[in-house]
């Protein structure tokens, strides 16, 4: 077994450096000198993800629970002291450093570190909270600082080292000697970059190939992505040949699996929703017409009028587990199917769109489908966003017809327009506020995501668009993943993303990303994305 130390030891190279041909080179030589069991787990603690994307198991741990167990062993954490801490993980290595904090015991080997989460992960029920904080203790007691340093930026999913999963697949395809395409595809269709990193160093492109294409029914794969357009005429400007319109609905994506009588729902995240939409999985298995199936589509909860209602509604019924029935009778759901993945044995990523569309039309049943049309022009488009609009549903896709699928990416085949410029970003701050907000959380921090190093960068704060009893709800959510505070404001895990609506996006010397949202305020809250899925500051930019 390898040494955690390795690990922790990477991570300090890979944060000081910024270039990405240092950090690829650093990468793939760790990874080649890793027993072979041990590849897939280290690859994906390398980005801060403990498991797989389709492996339903979370740590569930927040900052004050790992601050409860570390004042424990090297006494309550004492911000003032530190002289400033880049993130909790480095927080708590200068505070053991401090406190002269001496390992316990043997040195932690990678594969027990991992246990010890995989523990974390499935304990749960009375006695839980005091079975996990042993856990916690026991890994922290026997770490050097800067191994504890990398064991909190785990519990915490707060890497910041720079190392990104393009980053990770880039240094996978150098080790491996495979071209960078193959390992992208891998990925995207396996829904496991640790996997891919296990086949690609142990079994070269015969153990990589199959993963490019072999779709499996009951595995879900990572949901294919859209740029946005501004407006009717913008997408019309930016599509490439002929392309489809559908509504888009204010909604939730699901991808459904069918195997004979067998169907089981995925959210975007790739989370098990079955059980949470019953009558859903019970439409899809009585009317798709193929033994096996992988389908995508949205869910939208109506009003008793059987129009849509806000997309937090539908989010109520996602997830849930308990009073199922009751839940059905106050909040009703529709599924819309929008695209074909898999029928009875054949992989459909590489056909085009519109024979996508054609399949989904043969294997559907009574199933309705998103409404779509072929526009002549600007102005057939126009009148279709009126419909979308009146209809009560945020916007318009376009989709190049001649497009393939292609999981986890976000390219310019499939365009979102809405009215509204909105983009997804996650909170990573909060300030208490004053007056009536004494109490709350009210100015939040928003974030956007660099697509080069994986890094969260500011972008603006925004106190505006929700109510009070949000506000509160917000607080609770926000204090419970609570990783530091300092002067007035709370740092906390980035586990809640937000729509925002903003007027313009401005240059700003103030925010490392050098833009800034004007006029922000949050539209709604997006619990169906991480902070993986938000909008890049390279989006904001091209915005300006």
């Amino acid at each position: 077994m390898s040494e955690f130390s390795t690990l922790a030891q990477l991570g300090e190279q890979l944060a000081a450096t910024k270039k990405k041909r240092e950090h690829r080179a650093l990468i793939g030589a760790y990874l080649k000198t890793l027993p072979a069991e041990e590849i897939a787990l280290a690859a994906r603690l390398l980005i801060g993800r403990v498991f797989s994307e389709s492996d339903p198991r979370t740590l569930n741990l927040s900052g004050s629970a790992v601050e409860r167990v570390l004042g424990q062993i090297a006494g309550a954490l004492d911000w003032n002291a530190l002289g400033g801490a880049a993130d909790f993980g480095d927080a708590v290595e200068k505070w053991l450093t401090l406190r002269k904090h001496a390992p316990q015991g043997r040195r932690l080997q990678l594969p027990e570190v991992f246990r010890a989460y995989a523990a974390m992960a499935e304990d749960m029920g009375a006695g839980s909270r005091e079975r996990k904080d042993e856990l916690v203790r026991g890994l922290l007691a026997r770490a050097t600082p800067r191994e504890a340093k990398y064991i909190v930026k785990h519990l915490v999913k707060e890497m910041r080292v720079g190392a990104s999963e393009g980053t990770l697949l880039d240094a996978i395809a150098d080790a491996s000697g495979l071209p960078g395409a193959t390992i992208r595809r891998a990925n995207q269709v396996s829904g496991d970059v640790g996997e891919v990193a296990r086949v690609a160093l142990q079994e070269g492109a015969r153990g990589v190939e199959p993963l490019c294409v072999a779709l499996r029914v009951g595995v879900p794969l990572k949901p294919m992505l859209a740029q946005g357009a501004v407006d009717v005429p913008d997408t019309f400007a930016k599509m490439r040949g002929a392309f489809a319109l559908e509504f888009k609905f204010d909604g939730a994506r699901v991808q459904i699996h069918k195997r004979g009588d067998e169907v089981r729902l995925f959210s975007r995240q790739l989370s098990d929703l079955t059980a949470s939409l019953p009558e859903i999985a019970d439409a899809a298995r009585r009317e798709i017409h193929a033994h096996d199936a992988i389908l995508e589509g949205e869910v939208i909860a109506l009003t008793d009028a059987g129009k849509p209602r806000p997309f937090q509604d539908v989010m109520r019924r996602f997830g849930r587990e308990r009073e199922i029935e009751q839940a059905r009778r106050e909040i009703p759901v529709k599924l819309y199917l929008f695209d074909t993945l898999f029928v009875d044995g054949a992989s459909l990523l590489d056909t085009p769109n519109a024979v996508r569309w054609e399949k989904l039309q043969a294997v559907r049943g009574a199933l309705e489908c998103a409404e779509r049309i072929v526009p002549r022009d600007v102005a057939a488009g126009e009148a279709f966003l009126r419909r979308a609009r009146q209809a009560g549903h945020e916007g318009l896709m376009a989709k190049s017809l001649a497009s393939p699928y292609t999981p986890g990416e976000r390219g310019k085949h499939w365009l979102k327009i809405k009215p509204v410029i909105t983009l997804d970003l996650v909170v990573v701050a909060a300030d208490w506020g004053y007056g009536r907000r004494t109490g709350w959380l009210s100015n939040v921090h928003l974030a956007a995501r660099d697509a080069e190093t994986g890094k969260l960068l500011e972008v603006g704060k925004t106190f505006k668009g929700l109510t009070d009893p949000e506000f509160k709800a917000l607080t609770e959510k926000l204090l419970a993943d609570k990783i530091s505070e300092q002067r007035g404001t709370v740092w906390v895990k980035p586990s809640v993303v937000v729509e925002v609506a903003f007027n313009n996006v401005q240059r700003s010397a103030r925010y490392p990303g050098g833009v800034a949202l004007r006029l922000a305020r949050i539209s709604g809250f997006r619990p169906d994305k991480s902070a993986d899925d938000i909008e890049t500051i390279q989006r904001l930019r091209e915005l300006m």
